[in-house]
């Protein structure tokens, strides 16, 4: 459809929109996604690893949907890499995933990052994309969640 098609309507790029405006965006897409495919079932998750004072030194957040696991931000305290920490929090949320009904997982991460931890941990490579960040590219991971037959 052309703007001449669209009847008084204007554009507007706002890079500080208000709360309620995104929201209506978000609200419209998932109403059109839900009638064509169903309810997401989205279910938030955060996994945190605390040291003995109960200050984070590590989490995870992400979400369920649709049946599968989306791993959106893995951090470990620099005093807790490479020690068995990110590995324990991905256990974690993968298990939290497969009881609340997840058969998969994704996530992504950049080339300078975590690639090499998540295949020992059994993801695979679906998809890469070149020069994002500049220099450098990000990595797109999937697992089935689902025990081997």
């Amino acid at each position: 459809m052309s703007d001449a098609a669209i009847p008084s309507t204007t554009v507007t790029v706002e890079p500080d929109a208000a709360a309620a405006d995104i929201q209506a965006v978000h609200n419209g897409l998932r109403a059109y996604n839900v009638d064509r495919i169903g309810d997401p079932g989205e279910l938030p998750m955060h996994v945190f690893l605390r040291d003995a004072t109960g200050q984070i030194v590590g989490g995870l957040s992400g979400h369920i949907k649709w049946k599968w696991l989306y791993v959106a931000k893995l951090w470990v305290s620099d005093g807790y890499r490479s020690a068995g920490a990110g590995t324990r929090l991905m256990e974690e949320a993968e298990r939290f995933a497969r009881e609340h009904g997840a058969t998969d997982a994704y996530l992504d991460t950049f080339g300078y990052q975590a690639r090499p931890f998540y295949e020992r941990l059994g993801y695979r490579l679906f998809g890469t994309l070149e020069g994002f960040p500049p220099g450098s590219c990000q990595y797109f991971l999937t697992k089935s969640l689902q025990p081997p037959r």
